[in-house]
């Protein structure tokens, strides 16, 4: 009997022994202070599932053993054993029990700005030309640099907050430039002074903004909560917060928001219904007839004020990652599933927005690109050309007729294409491939590929941007002992080398301001 139970003691104490530990307290004590007690973040990054699915899991593990360089996260392998470091790995890969919840008190309470509005002069501290500066953004210590597109010398770089999310948005004039990270922070820098104005909180996962064609409104799009939010942009202050739900009462994440300047308005794509949103900036829009009223007095239209108030354009299929023409007339998406899974429906649709409807089929295979899609004019037509994430693969559309004039082969699948009205070449990476050290070249005039470069064999080559006259292309080696890579544009020599931090994207003030076919809006 004795041996009975001296046995079942042990395997009680093996089982002890090899619990997982319980990760909650570990990061009521080590992670709270700077990632929040909801896992919403503070000094640190949001830690939540939605805003970690770009970072494995593996990653995120040796981030907490060994800590972030450059970063105020310090590594943990001296302090926690093994099992307790994993732990707190699944433990931020967990959704919480609650869905955290950031309305319009958090988003207010949250905004500050370290300087007042109108007190720093109004021209520039640097003697650059202020247009053609590119803004860099570095993922792989979280930084932003201010680069003399003349010289290509840096002027000044700066922290950034965790994991930027889409490229930055610009005023008009240029002046001002908007960032968004992926949890929610929107930053305000005044490009003239080199320094960050204001700064609000808008979401807890967030995808892009859009700044209006007039300079006045900053829209935020958003994963969670499903919203769009609307700041001024002048102070970033809170001026509304638009739930995204459908008439029959369904919430949607939203992929990603445009500024539609031409028509005064943000266009949103939605990312788990099958509509098209459009929101007005116009004080004098239209109203918009929401739907009948229909009792024994009366059946008419119900008319909602035109500007922010939604226009619905239904589809029959989720439209995502969107290219515009250049009159914003017309938008292109690719489609999918209605049933707002992540597997991807061949094709994409063109809607016109001016009608509100579908009016060409796209056959599209593969996962084309289109938000990194480029337009020029071929044999006198306008035609747009997109990369594609799947297949090996650059589609050029007629943007008369919408019909595919060719697929051109090219060394892999490609996440960015770009140009400048002022050179012969489309730029196309393969960075989705084996081949993601090769940048190839396509003539606009033939369709033909004329050139591979390999900016630094065995690293991924990615994202090309032009200077404001499109003499020279800049090229990102997107590692985080990365660089950018300088070329003259005619000749196709490498011209300079900037070591860089994951150089994710550069992007030029004129050619954004401007609009410039060559690049994404």
């Amino acid at each position: 009997m004795k041996k009975r139970f001296l046995f079942a003691a042990l395997l009680g104490l093996a089982g002890t022994a090899h619990a997982a530990p319980d990760p909650a307290p570990l990061f009521q004590q080590h992670c709270i202070a700077c990632h929040g007690v909801d896992r919403l973040g503070g000094l640190g990054p949001a830690l939540l599932p939605q805003n970690l699915e770009r970072l494995k899991k593996a990653e995120a593990l040796t981030v907490i053993t060994a800590g972030r360089e450059a970063t105020q996260m310090q590594g943990f392998k001296d302090k926690l054993k093994p099992e307790e470091l994993q732990a707190l790995a699944d433990f931020i890969y967990t959704p919480p029990a609650v869905t955290p919840q950031w309305g319009e008190a958090e988003i207010r309470a949250s905004r500050y700005e370290p300087v007042k509005p109108g007190s720093l002069p109004d021209k520039p501290v640097f003697s650059a030309d202020p247009l053609n500066l590119f803004v860099v953004v570095e993922a792989g210590d979280h930084h932003v640099t201010i680069l003399d597109g003349d010289k290509f010398e840096p002027i000044h770089r700066f922290p950034s907050r965790f994991a930027l999310h889409g490229g930055p948005k610009f005023t008009p004039d240029g002046r001002y430039v908007f960032f968004a990270s992926r949890d929610g922070w929107i930053s305000k820098f005044d490009i003239y002074n080199l320094k960050v104005v204001a700064e609000i909180r808008a979401g807890i996962n967030t995808r892009n903004i859009a700044v209006s064609g007039d300079g006045q409104w900053v829209m935020v799009a958003n994963y969670l909560p499903q919203t769009l939010v609307l700041l001024k942009a002048a102070d970033l202050s809170l001026e509304r917060v638009i739930p995204v739900v459908n008439e029959a009462g369904k919430g949607s994440r939203v992929s990603a928001v445009y500024d539609a300047a031409p028509r005064k308005s943000f266009v949103a794509a939605l990312k788990d219904i099958p509509e098209l949103w459009e929101l007005s900036y116009d004080p004098k829009a239209e109203p918009v007839f929401k739907g009948y009223v229909h009792d024994y007095k009366m059946g008419e239209a119900i008319a909602a004020p035109g500007q922010w108030t939604p226009r619905v354009t239904k589809l029959d299929a989720i439209l995502d990652d969107f290219f515009f023409s250049q009159d914003y007339a017309y938008v292109l998406g690719a489609a999918r599933p209605a049933d707002g899974s992540d597997k991807p429906a061949p094709g994409g649709q063109v809607v016109n927005l001016d009608i509100r409807r579908k009016v060409a089929d796209l056959p599209l295979t593969g996962l084309p690109h289109l938000g990194s899609g480029i337009s020029w004019s071929y044999l006198g037509r306008p035609v747009m050309a997109t990369p594609n994430l799947k297949e090996g693969t650059v589609s050029v559309i007629d943007m008369k007729d919408w019909k595919i004039i060719k697929d051109i082969k090219t060394a892999g699948p490609a996440f960015f294409m770009r140009s400048h009205e002022n050179t012969p070449y489309a730029w196309v990476d393969a960075m989705m491939s084996k081949d993601k050290d090769t940048m190839q070249l396509l003539d606009k005039n033939t369709l033909e590929i004329v050139k591979t470069l390999r900016p630094e064999p065995g690293k991924t080559a990615a994202h090309t941007e032009f200077t404001r006259d499109g003499k020279y292309a800049l090229v990102s080696i997107w590692e985080n002992d990365g660089a950018l890579v300088v070329y003259d544009a005619a000749t196709l020599k490498e011209v300079k080398r900037l070591p860089m931090r994951k150089p994710v994207g550069k992007y030029n003030v004129y050619n954004k301001i401007t609009r410039s076919e060559g690049t994404s809006h």
